[in-house]
């Protein structure tokens, strides 16, 4: 059994700009095909347009509000809301709440780095 606890996890900035903890992922946890990390993004901030090429991304808001660009879209998003972000599009949330926006984030494959592609 591959067991993680969360206050054992040391938070890092990733590329777009939002503050995370690698909850699983294969390179530190031995786990194969997927990564499962949580985003803060602090009251008013807004993460950097990016996209992954070869990751499909889900997002589970878990605290707080805000706006989400998927794509052509923007849209209000909040506490319980799960959203799907395809392979290759772009894609920012913006903090729009009087908290921290919290979001559970699945990546498979797993987050990289390498596969994150800043957008202007």
């Amino acid at each position: 059994m591959k067991k993680t606890r969360y206050t054992d996890i040391k938070p890092y900035v990733t590329k777009d700009g939002s503050t995370i903890r690698e909850l699983m992922h294969p390179s530190i946890h031995g786990n194969a095909n997927q990564s499962l990390a949580e985003a803060v993004v602090p009251v008013g901030a807004t993460t950097q347009l990016h996209r992954h090429h070869r990751s499909e991304e889900l997002y589970h808001i878990i605290a707080g509000g805000g706006r989400m660009t998927l794509g052509d879209e923007t849209f209000a998003v909040s506490a319980g809301d799960t959203l799907c972000i395809p392979p290759g599009t772009p894609h920012r949330i913006e903090n729009t709440g009087g908290e921290e926006l919290r979001i559970l984030c699945c990546c498979s494959p797993p987050y990289s780095h390498e596969d994150t592609e800043l957008l202007t």
